[in-house]
């Protein structure tokens, strides 16, 4: 059964970013168990600020799973990346994703790659690059299967990296434990065929971010999700559609209209 997931971002430098809920976690809980939603997906400032016990009992209190921790912040506000040219940094950005799989991980979580992947240039070729990237998504994911969840890899569309924009050149990074987190908005923009591009992503597919074509909640865009329904029953997807979108035009009614059009496409 394919679940529903809405997003929570604890991260000031982001506010205004697409994030549906904004800061205070109880409320986020509240709302999006009254809704109706499965779970949240969780973008923290880094782990350290996660009271991983608070949160279990705020989850369990709303009857909510945690469907996905973001690492973007390594990014943000340390500007780490796995693809750095100076290896220092490169180090770091391991263990800050490290530290997120841990905290993920103890709540049966996954942990997400996106922002942090960086990009080649700058003194780095493509090449060397994709090897770095490959490598810390193998050691990452290895240590996420510890807990037993995948790592998820984001391709993200062109104006954010030039590693991996599509879920062809992604798939050869979905290796071991490392899943591909398909995200309707970046798709919207490279593939050409948003169903076709899932099928062929299959059973690597571990997450998809349920958002439309400007970035605003589903169904208000133009976006048609009757064939991406298809096509994720067809490959026998069971995870997270989770609302990564700009709270428009606001965060009570960005959730609503976001469980109304899942509804509609993903009935129970």
């Amino acid at each position: 059964m394919i679940r529903s997931a809405v997003t929570v971002s604890l991260v000031e430098e982001v506010r205004g970013g697409p994030f549906v809920f904004w800061h205070d976690l109880p409320v986020a809980c509240r709302k999006a168990s009254e809704l109706g939603f499965d779970g949240i997906e969780v973008f923290p400032p880094a782990a350290q600020a996660v009271d991983t016990a608070m949160l279990s009992k705020l989850l369990s209190a709303n009857g909510l799973k945690l469907a996905a921790v973001g690492t973007g912040a390594g990014w943000v506000r340390q500007r780490l990346s796995l693809t750095h040219a100076d290896p220092d940094i490169r180090s770091r950005a391991r263990a800050f994703i490290r530290d997120i799989i841990d905290v993920a991980g103890s709540l049966g979580a996954p942990a997400i790659i996106g922002s942090m992947q960086g990009r080649w240039g700058d003194g780095v070729d493509q090449e060397t690059a994709r090897s770095w990237l490959a490598d810390a998504l193998a050691e990452l994911g290895h240590h996420a299967g510890k807990y037993g969840v995948p790592l998820l890899y984001e391709p993200l569309n062109r104006y954010e990296t030039n590693l991996a924009n599509t879920v062809e050149t992604a798939l050869p990074l979905a290796v071991g434990n490392v899943k591909l987190l398909c995200d309707l908005f970046h798709m919207n923009i490279e593939e050409a065929d948003l169903a076709g591009a899932l099928r062929r992503a299959g059973q690597h597919v571990g997450h998809v971010h349920f958002v439309d074509s400007n970035r605003r909640p589903a169904g208000l865009g133009h976006i048609d999700y009757a064939p991406i329904a298809r096509a994720l029953a067809d490959i026998g997807y069971a995870g997270y559609l989770s609302a990564e979108a700009f709270a428009y035009p606001d965060s009570d009614q960005a959730a609503a209209q976001t469980i109304a059009t899942f509804r509609r496409y993903f009935p129970r």
